[in-house]
């Protein structure tokens, strides 16, 4: 087409612009701009992926084109997809959210630009959406209602400035970002063909998302779970809290087994990126109690809740299981299996699957894969390990020895058991750093070995490189540390613990803004706060420190001190913050404190080997700081 020639074509056509645009560049625009030119390339690269053309990108707008209408609505599902997993990990004055409307029209096209009611149509629909919400056309809806799994609700016919005709517009049904999993063709998925090998393989084994050590695992307090101040916002996909399962066996002894069902099924699925697992420290605190799934809905911030009961009687167990959208209380499947102990892990494959199959969500054979793998064939090599893990979660010294021997016993009985080689050196970390060892050194080494074996029987146990994190962090070795804590990311995105191992490293690598980000996503993956992980609090708390924010580092300890308050470090972080912020009569009744609580400890002590090792800064400047502001508060 000649420059100045005006020709015409049927297009889809995307228009979308930043809400709220001048006020975030008046609260800081140096920040906004930054944000905006991030999120701009999300967008540029979804449109490239889906085979579209950016038209113009004026300010905070956008307009491109797409040839296939099917392809312009998948591309915009996935940008408000990805913008709202970002917007979670910024702060509220720096989320940018966009509103899209998609239109199918003829338009006329000159010099690459696009003009007419088609582009017009597109514009009004972006603004007829919410914050981060798509709008479509009458003919868009047409077009895709029964090629994508998405779900809409009709707005009617909406009449919109300069357009003669009323436009029916539809809502793609979302929350702010949360429109690409509104799925409804659940069905779909169980005519597909899944793989024989995968069922027969054993189910990844437990507790990826649990936590362990000195620094960053204690016990949740009996009661019940303490919900967040503010209920959380359902998340951008589909979203699950496994309750834990019920032992209907008559048999205390029998715990373990229903609790290593729960973990089995919380890690199988939290291995999924495209699903959002709660983590088990948060479901775990309505065990042995009545539940209200709506109200775990609420205090969770999660649509779906599992549930379920297992009974073991010699070589035979029965489970039960149910799946239910815990906003409405509707019930979307239930199951009861009879079994063989032996198909044990046939069984939660089994419930697995059925949990995809009502969540339709879209599984590559990759991650297919890492589901069924990190685990075991042999039963009894498992149950060995569940006992163990049972006494794991005590963390006591006594508790940790017997962890110790179950661990032991499950490696033997199965010499390429990943998983709990990992768990075996995260009981040699904890002696090394807690003063459980008689020879710190030698554990600390034993450790090492046994998590470099873990991963060389299986290089895909996302918990052997989070320990290897932590260990190489405790050497010093603050890059090394990071990229094993990406790693484990990678391997178990919903990982609560994982998530937050990696923020607390790139916090004590002086990256405390990157840090904030992983942390703030392993505490919406912990919604309950008595449940979060002390490594949560703690690096949270010290990043708002090193960015100098320092109410909110002295708001997040005094917050986790309503749960653990004889936790030394946190009492540290909290003097040191008061200081920081010249609260100095604070500084000084939180000084006092921290000697009734722990009146043993000394400064001189802390300055030295052991207080550089727990507070491992890349910048030994740190350090000295928190020093400093111990003497400044009194203390000696």
């Amino acid at each position: 087409m000649e420059p100045d020639s005006v020709g015409r074509k049927l297009v889809a056509i995307l228009s979308a612009d930043a809400v709220g645009y001048s006020r975030l560049m008046g609260d800081d625009d140096r920040a906004t701009l930054e944000t905006l030119t991030a999120s701009r390339e999300v967008f540029s690269n979804y449109i490239d992926k889906f085979h579209g053309r950016v038209v113009n990108a004026p300010g905070d707008a956008i307009l491109a084109e797409f040839a296939s209408v099917v392809d312009a609505v998948a591309c915009v599902v996935e940008i408000q997809r990805e913008l709202a997993e970002r917007n979670a990990g910024l702060p509220a004055n720096r989320r940018m959210e966009f509103r899209i409307g998609v239109n199918l029209g003829d338009v006329l096209v000159k010099a690459g630009n696009l003009y007419g009611d088609g582009v017009n149509v597109a514009a009004r629909l972006e603004a007829l959406a919410d914050p981060g919400g798509i709008c479509i056309s009458g003919k868009v809806h047409e077009e895709v209602e029964t090629k994508l799994p998405l779900q809409f609700e009709s707005m009617g016919e909406q009449t919109v400035k300069n357009i003669k005709k009323p436009v029916p517009v539809y809502r793609v049904l979302s929350k702010p970002g949360d429109a690409a999993h509104r799925v409804v063709r659940a069905k779909r998925l169980t005519t597909r063909a899944w793989s024989r090998a995968m069922i027969a393989a054993a189910v990844v084994v437990v507790v990826a998302a649990a936590v362990a050590g000195y620094l960053y695992l204690q016990p949740v307090p009996p009661g019940g779970g303490v919900a967040s101040e503010e209920a959380p916002a359902l998340p951008d996909k589909p979203s699950i809290a496994v309750l834990p399962f019920v032992n209907m066996s008559g048999d205390p002894e029998q715990e373990y087994f229903a609790d290593g069902m729960t973990e089995t099924l919380i890690t199988s699925l939290s291995k999924l990126s495209n699903l959002f697992v709660i983590a088990r420290n948060s479901v775990f605190t309505y065990k042995g109690q009545p539940v209200d799934v709506r109200r775990v809905s609420r205090e969770l911030g999660v649509r779906y809740v599992l549930e379920g009961s297992v009974q073991k009687a010699g070589d035979r167990v029965r489970i039960t299981a149910q799946l239910i959208d815990a906003t409405t209380g509707d019930h979307l499947w239930a199951e009861q299996f009879d079994r063989d102990l032996q198909d044990i892990f046939a069984i939660q494959d089994e419930i697995t699957r059925k949990i995809v199959t009502e969540l339709d969500v879209k599984l590559i054979r990759g991650e297919q894969a890492r589901v069924w793998r990190n685990s075991t064939e042999n039963v009894e090599a498992y149950e060995y390990f569940m006992k163990g893990w049972e006494h794991f979660q005590v963390f006591t010294r006594a508790d940790h020895a017997l962890a110790r021997q179950y661990f032991m016993k499950a490696v033997d009985l199965d010499p390429g058991y990943a998983l709990a080689y990992a768990y075996l050196g995260t009981i040699y970390l904890v002696q090394a750093i807690s003063g459980w060892s008689d020879n710190p050194e030698a554990d600390m080494e034993r450790a090492v070995e046994l998590e470099h074996k873990a991963l060389a029987i299986d290089d895909s146990v996302a918990w052997a490189h989070a320990m290897m994190g932590r260990i190489e962090m405790r050497k010093g070795r603050h890059g090394r540390a990071i990229a094993s804590g990406m790693r484990a990311v990678e391997l178990n995105p919903n990982g609560g613990a994982v998530n937050g191992l990696l923020g607390w490293s790139l916090v004590q690598s002086g990256r405390p803004e990157e840090g904030v980000v992983k942390l703030q996503k392993a505490a919406r993956l912990t919604p309950i706060r008595s449940a979060r992980l002390n490594l949560i609090w703690w690096g949270l708390a010290d990043a708002y420190w090193q960015l100098g924010r320092h109410d909110e580092s002295i708001a997040v300890s005094r917050e986790y001190l309503k749960y653990r308050p004889n936790i030394l470090f946190t009492r540290i972080r909290l003097v040191t913050a008061c200081v920081a912020a010249g609260r100095h009569d604070e500084a000084l009744a939180e000084a006092t404190e921290l000697l009734a609580r722990h009146p043993d400890f000394s400064v001189d002590a802390f300055a030295g080997q052991w207080g550089r090792k727990s507070f491992p800064y890349k910048d030994p400047e740190q350090f000295n700081r928190i020093v400093d502001s111990l003497r400044r508060a009194g203390l000696k």
